[in-house]
């Protein structure tokens, strides 16, 4: 291994299973180096569901422009638009799925396991996923009503109602944030899902306003350099947008839900049951009395792995040759 550096030829002093687990920040990258190019494939295969949403936007440029029928237009519109609707809560199930099974360091088959949530958890998922993009074009569209209503009626009650949408808008990506989570963790109702998400969205506020900050950020920053940047800038973004950062954003966003779901939805229902949450036992350090053979790791000497040259003698002729049996 001498080609990527003198570093790899001495081994360390190994890994101790009792060592701690990291939270928070170091939890986080330390996933992300260990699930690097699984997260790039994930975001991948995610992005694959945004197919409709794309020819919509296809068939409403080339609606505008003259270059395609209205009818033609309005059904590659409208249909993709709904399909689009329909199938953005289930993968975005499959894909939390996966975040969920990389936090608790579950073996993970990724589109396998993918697809079984996404046709498992189809039903609430999709009910979901639905109410959040109508909940995005109501937003779109009070950004363009109602100042629009304002300026004619000279109003200010429209300022009011696009505060009040702002602030529903708020909430629901509070609650999003555990949504998708309680869905592929929990066999709850809709209707406790709902309220769960609610109550944990105001609950852990610290946490939420850490990932709604870091959303911002990154979407934010996206879309400024698609619209005041040249084409070739933006080019560069959307080639790059199937590849990063959803999978990221994603992960950034369980590690810092999900121990919230644990600790008051998941913790509370194997206490009432005398029982420990399985979750907990795979994240836990093990303990030395539970094993059969006693771990080394973090405790070995490092060993010098540099191959050592091997001494022959100068002279062929006084080495010894060993006897022929014939």
């Amino acid at each position: 291994m001498g080609l990527f550096g003198k570093g790899f030829t001495h081994a360390g002093s190994g890994i101790s299973k009792t060592a701690p687990k990291k939270k928070g920040f170091f939890r986080y990258w330390e996933l992300f180096r260990e699930k690097f190019w699984k997260l790039i494939e994930l975001n991948i295969f995610y992005t694959l569901f945004f197919i409709p949403l794309i020819a919509a936007a296809v068939g409403l440029i080339l609606m505008l422009s003259g270059s395609l029928s209205v009818n033609v237009s309005l059904i590659l519109v409208i249909g993709g638009t709904l399909l689009f609707m329909i199938l953005f809560g289930p993968a975005t199930a499959g894909m939390m799925k996966i975040m969920r099974n990389f936090f608790v360091e579950k073996p993970t088959f990724l589109v396998h396991d993918f697809l079984k949530t996404f046709r498992s958890e189809f039903g609430h998922s999709a009910i979901f996923g639905f109410l959040d993009c109508l909940l995005v074009c109501c937003v779109a569209a009070s950004f363009y009503v109602y100042p629009k209503l304002a300026e004619q009626t000279g109003s200010k009650i429209y300022y009011v109602m696009l505060i009040v949408t702002l602030s529903i808008s708020l909430v629901a990506i509070l609650m999003n944030f555990y949504l998708f989570l309680m869905i592929v963790s929990t066999n709850l109702s809709m209707k406790n899902i709902f309220r769960n998400s609610f109550y944990l969205g105001i609950v852990c506020m610290k946490q939420n306003l850490f990932s709604l900050g870091i959303l911002a950020v990154v979407v934010g920053g996206i879309l400024l350099l698609a619209l005041k940047t040249n084409m070739m800038v933006l080019m560069i973004v959307l080639t790059l947008l199937p590849f990063i950062p959803g999978t990221w954003l994603a992960l950034m966003v369980t590690v810092n839900s999900y121990p919230s779901i644990q600790k008051y939805i998941i913790n509370p229902y194997y206490e009432k049951r005398g029982e420990v949450n399985p979750e907990i036992e795979l994240t836990r350090p093990a303990s030395a009395d539970e094993a059969v053979f006693s771990d080394m790791g973090g405790m070995e000497k490092p060993v010098d792995l540099k191959v050592q040259p091997v001494k022959t003698s100068k002279n062929p002729a006084k080495e010894h040759k060993g006897k022929i049996i014939s």
